[in-house]
């Protein structure tokens, strides 16, 4: 699934409205493979503002243009024409998209294709792909506007412009095109600082789509306080033209508990996932908010950590909430490389001390270990090892070192001799970035053998029994060819979610047999229901644009959290 974890960015198309309905405009939002937060605020804040809101969705079987890649099933399944028959049905006056660097090209198609027939509609692209290089997507002949950084400003201002038929002025966070061609800058102004001046996330907009209830999705903050070179969060913070508030923000507990129980309302709410880049960034803030949770809520839940704000009193908190998993970025076991290349401050003893806690109370500990990192010495990869047999995680989560535009990592590869000027112009338009299994200077082909190796490895890793973790090397598939290390690795990564019954492993399964069961009926003519299921008496969607209760009734905890023994 995805992955995103991108705030509110978000990429739109407007054409000025003749339905003579005042400030009405329909609105259509583009996406593939999972729910985006950044669309599904900017939905509730067009929705403020009186606009209609559609989506046209994607649901990228067999090439989510990340992760999963098997081009005969994906030609088979491909649902292009589906999404264009869907924007043509919808007949937009705006049609937005928000491009992450695998998907920027796929979206520049659709925008392409739609713009051929209608000329009026106005597009606009934003996202981290076109907030890292806006001129050079705002350079495509099918874009109209870019939005730069958080949209949540920008995007209203964008739908007002154009429905008075053109800019009147620069817009704040925005790259615009005039009818001759001369580009439009607007001034680059800081993050929003209060989050709960915002809308909670339009889950209406997906419930044809992706099966809410099962695994809901939504986000207590944004930012996060490191830059990893190779994260977009390191060009993102820069972004600002003048250093104004923070970048790190959150959501108070009144705001989040508002958003959840709307939801519980509606749906039969199974399994929540926190998508903050750090959800437990702030110790005081999480004490009062899980309590509340805990009281109100009550459903299995999971997030994201850090080394750096994970203890054994956090640790505790979460599971007496009701937390059964927890992400957390390792990437690396190599602390001096850390500190000088990636700049991950993390120390191993603090990387043991999480893992360690989150053991005590019985958190299943996903992580996050990268491949291919520029410059990393290959003993890297024994260290991790020797961790993660000592702290077994229930999956380790691999990842080839992608280079994203904006980033320091893409200099500091060029420095190195990795990446040629040829590719950073490739990364820079979207169509190549996964260098480490191309054949370039960065694939050292006996480098990439030692990986694929270790990553045999590292995903059978969690089925194995503990003596044999302790005693096998992964040596051993350095003489397995690519093509089976690669088919290992993924059916490991599949038996480890029907064993650990990982409801993100579910959800996952269950949307791909929903999408192909929907692909092949909707050939024979047969209509199936939609994905979500929704109470009898259900409200209405949270974030839908009614008027929804108000943030009152915040609990506060006393010493919180009674510790079980």
């Amino acid at each position: 699934m995805s992955v995103l974890r991108a705030g509110s960015y978000v990429s739109c198309t407007v054409k000025k409205n003749d339905r003579g309905r005042g400030d009405l405009m329909r609105v259509t939002f583009v996406a593939l493979g999972w729910e985006q937060l950044g669309v599904s605020l900017l939905s509730a804040i067009a929705k403020q503002h009186g606009h209609q809101v559609d989506l046209a969705f994607s649901a990228a079987l067999f090439n989510d243009r990340y992760n999963l890649s098997i081009p005969a099933l994906a030609s088979y399944f491909d649902d292009r024409k589906d999404v264009l028959s869907a924007i043509k049905r919808q007949n937009p006056d705006v049609l937005a998209f928000s491009a992450l660097t695998g998907t920027y090209q796929w979206m520049l198609d659709i925008a392409r294709e739609v713009k051929r027939t209608r000329p009026d509609v106005k597009v606009i692209f934003g996202g981290v792909h076109a907030s890292a290089v806006p001129e050079r997507v705002l350079a495509q002949p099918q874009v109209d506007y870019v939005c730069v950084g958080e949209a949540d400003a920008a995007f209203p201002l964008i739908l007002k412009a154009i429905e008075q038929g053109a800019p009147a002025a620069p817009i704040v966070n925005t790259r615009y095109k005039l009818s001759n061609g001369e580009v439009v800058r607007g001034p680059q102004t800081g993050f929003v600082q209060d989050l709960d001046s915002l809308p909670i996330f339009d889950k209406s907009l997906w419930e044809d789509h992706i099966c809410v209830d099962d695994w809901y999705l939504t986000m207590a903050s944004r930012g996060c306080p490191y830059r990893c070179t190779f994260c977009f969060n390191n060009f993102f913070a820069r972004l600002p033209e003048q250093k104004a508030g923070k970048y790190v923000r959150q959501r108070s507990v009144g705001h989040m508990m508002r958003e959840l129980r709307l939801a519980k309302r509606r749906y039969k709410l199974r399994f929540l996932e926190f998508e903050d880049d750090v959800f437990t960034v702030d110790k005081k803030w999480l004490k009062e908010f899980l309590f509340c949770y805990k009281r109100e809520i009550g459903v299995p839940f999971q997030c994201l950590t850090h080394p750096k704000y994970m203890d054994d009193e956090i640790a505790r908190w979460l599971a007496q909430a009701g937390c059964r998993y927890v992400q957390m970025g390792i990437q690396s076991m190599d602390e001096e490389y850390k500190y000088a290349t990636i700049k991950r401050y993390e120390k191993n003893e603090d990387v043991e001390r999480a893992m360690e806690a989150m053991r005590k109370y019985n958190i299943r500990v996903k992580v996050d270990h990268m491949f291919g990192l520029p410059g990393e010495p290959l003993e890297a990869q024994e260290a991790a090892h020797k961790l993660y047999v000592k702290y077994p995680p229930y999956r380790i989560q691999t990842f080839w070192t992608n280079f994203l535009p904006g980033t320091h990592m893409v200099a500091q590869a060029k420095t190195m001799g990795l990446i040629t000027d040829e590719e950073i112009e490739r990364l820079n338009d979207g169509t190549d970035f996964d260098f480490y299994r191309r054949s370039t200077k960065a694939g050292d082909p006996q480098k990439v053998k030692f990986y694929k190796a270790y990553e045999v490895f590292f995903k059978l890793f969690p089925v194995l029994p503990q003596f044999v973790r302790q005693r096998m090397h992964p040596k051993l598939f350095l003489r397995w060819p690519a093509w089976l290390c690669s088919l290992t690795s993924f059916m490991a990564d599949a038996l480890i979610g029907l064993v650990s019954r990982n409801p993100d492993h579910i959800t996952y399964a269950k949307h791909y047999l929903y999408h192909v069961r929907r692909s092949v009926l909707g050939r024979m003519g047969w209509k199936i229901p939609a994905p979500t299921r929704l109470r009898k008496d259900n409200i209405a969607a949270p974030g839908a644009g009614v008027t929804d209760e108000k943030s009152t009734g915040i609990c506060v905890p006393e010493d919180v959290l009674v510790q079980t023994r």
